[in-house]
């Protein structure tokens, strides 16, 4: 049997990896409410309790079958689906939702699918998931964007010194990692 404070630090990790709020586990843990916050801080920089929190993560990753390939699929099911996928068009022209030839993959990207029926009438509304946040989730692991989400290191920005009127050139002043044009005198 551990320490009264090997007992708090696991069952603060316990805590931490349902929700991963360390205040709330720190609480939960029995620590005091109001510096929770910075106890959970303390805590989650103590190399026993990180290493804790990652074994207790994988456990719980493992029994839920998550692996990382698993997650990158599925958000590129929905970050690159495609409209035309589930619409089909009559000899006349008229686009209707067809669903009976849906793969599995594409079935993934529905958010919603509404039917309603008036008079002779049948209407069917269907919502794909959002494509914004999956494609920014993909880009932030490709690590395309800097930390304040702007293009990073794998998105090239092209800059060209154009001539204006009067003489003047537009330089790298507005990125500062290119070098200045040289100017003549």
């Amino acid at each position: 049997m551990g320490t009264k404070r090997e007992l708090r630090d696991e069952r603060f990790a316990r805590e931490y990896v349902i929700n991963l709020n360390g205040e709330k586990a720190a609480i939960r843990a029995g620590y005091a409410p109001k510096s929770a916050k910075v106890t959970a801080s303390r805590l989650l920089t103590k190399a026993n309790v990180k290493a804790r929190i990652a074994e207790l993560a994988k456990q719980h990753a493992d029994k839920l079958d998550l692996k990382a390939e698993k997650v990158l699929r599925e958000l590129s099911l929905m970050a690159f689906s495609n409209m035309m996928d589930y619409i089909k068009t009559n000899a006349e022209g008229d686009a209707f939702i067809d669903l009976s030839a849906l793969t599995r993959d594409q079935t993934a990207a529905i958010q919603e699918i509404t039917v309603e029926e008036t008079g002779k009438v049948t209407r069917t509304k269907l919502k794909l998931a959002d494509k914004r946040e999956p494609l920014e989730l993909l880009g932030r692991h490709l690590r395309l964007f800097d930390q304040e989400g702007q293009a990073g290191a794998g998105v090239q920005t092209i800059l060209v010194d154009i001539p204006r009127p009067g003489g003047r050139e537009l330089t790298a002043a507005a990125n500062p990692q290119l070098p200045s044009p040289k100017t003549s005198s």
